[in-house]
């Protein structure tokens, strides 16, 4: 537990993406702020990786590597032991990360000026790829009901009749609103889909981040229809490995993973980095009580953010996080347009959170906070905010 208690990744003398003075400055205007906004950890990797990297560089030897078999078996036996998911080495196809996954499935499972369906608020980075690989975004809002977002599966079937969809992209756990989704959504949505032979991309890279009273259903646990669905998952977000990390694809239709295989192939995508390979098998196989530990840790901070919003800022509503390490904040009750928000968190907190719209325009006063941080620094950041607008509510 002290690893996750410690942490102070500033004072490692690098700045990393999220603190990156040059993008905060971009992204927010300013880089005087405290920044919770990308979607990594604080936290050192569990230490049989690190150990692992360091058995690679004292080797020091990097000669040509090949152990995608033992990769993929690893990753196998990790959701054998996790999710109760069973999984054939053999259907894995890798790829250098899980953007690339979806994007490579996007342009290969459809054409040109087709639909491609997503759910928002969702991962701002799904519009980024249909939008490039010139394909229609076709947009399933998630609905709120009593305080929890749901599918709008009367929509979904409206949208698959009229809008010419060939693919869905799932988010499963959903980011950023962290909904865990239960096996009767799935079943309900794979049976939509099915319905008009449209294939759905399960985005799974926060499966493994899942808290009490809740368990992680992938899209693989159905027992029908999966000649139309492919899974895409990374060791990336569970172990905080996203600059050495790989992502995967998992096929179980024979013709569509042989179409996959030959184009990544074709394109040189297949060939794993040594030190991302060995990396990954050391997570999965080494990992399990780390992860365990971080997400009890977790559980402690969303704990401490619910009580704290409920006494001191309770017009700040976060809507329960089933998984992910992401809490998704509605400011709609505090009265404040956009940009009095922004100036509010930004300016006068100096709080570096994920602007809501980037996940749906209509979220303009919602932002996304990632929580992977030690308690303090998340505990201090919200004590900034509610100082902050204990003086500003004067005003108002």
């Amino acid at each position: 537990m002290d690893t996750f208690i410690t942490t102070n990744r500033e004072s490692f003398g690098h700045k990393f993406a999220k603190e990156n003075p040059h993008m905060l400055q971009r992204i927010f205007g300013t880089n005087d702020l405290t920044p919770f906004w990308l979607a990594d950890m604080d936290f050192p990797v569990a230490q049989p990786i690190t150990q692992e990297l360091q058995r690679l560089v004292n080797r020091g030897v990097y000669a040509y590597e090949f152990n995608a078999d033992e990769v993929y078996r690893a990753i196998a036996t990790w959701n054998k032991e996790r999710h109760q998911l069973s999984l054939k080495p053999e259907n894995f196809i890798q790829v250098s990360g899980v953007l690339t996954g979806i994007a490579l499935l996007v342009r290969e499972l459809s054409d040109p000026g087709e639909g491609v369906l997503i759910q928002p608020p969702v991962y701002h980075q799904f519009a980024q790829i249909i939008k490039t690989a010139n394909r229609k975004i076709v947009k399933n809002p998630l609905k709120l009901v009593n305080g929890t977002y749901q599918m709008d599966f009367d929509d979904l079937e409206q949208k698959l009749q009229t809008e010419n969809v060939k693919i869905i992209l799932l988010c499963n756990p959903h980011n950023p609103v962290g909904r865990v989704w239960k096996t009767e959504e799935l079943q309900q949505l794979v049976e939509i889909a099915n319905r008009y032979q449209v294939t759905i991309i399960s985005d799974e890279i926060h499966s493994d981040i899942i808290y009490s009273g809740h368990r992680f259903n992938s899209l693989m646990s159905l027992d029908k229809h999966l000649q139309h669905i492919s899974l895409i998952g990374s060791p990336a977000k569970t172990f905080g490995m996203q600059s050495i990390a790989n992502g995967y694809i998992y096929i179980p239709d024979d013709d569509t993973r042989k179409t996959i295989k030959s184009v990544v192939a074709s394109m040189y995508l297949n060939h794993g980095n040594a030190l991302t390979t060995f990396a990954t098998i050391a997570a999965y196989r080494k990992g399990q009580e780390w992860v365990n530990d971080l997400v009890s840790y977790l559980e402690k901070t969303l704990a401490w953010i619910t009580s704290y919003l409920k006494s001191e800022l309770p017009m700040v509503k976060m809507y329960p996080v089933e998984g992910t390490y992401q809490v998704w904040l509605d400011f709609r009750e505090t009265g404040l347009n956009q940009k009095t928000l922004a100036d509010l968190v930004v300016k006068q907190a100096k709080l570096g959170l994920t602007p809501g719209n980037w996940f749906a325009k209509e979220n303009a006063l919602f932002m996304r906070m990632n929580i992977a941080s030690p308690l303090p620094k998340v505990q201090q950041a919200f004590q900034q905010l509610g100082l902050v607008w204990s003086q500003t509510s004067d005003l108002l």
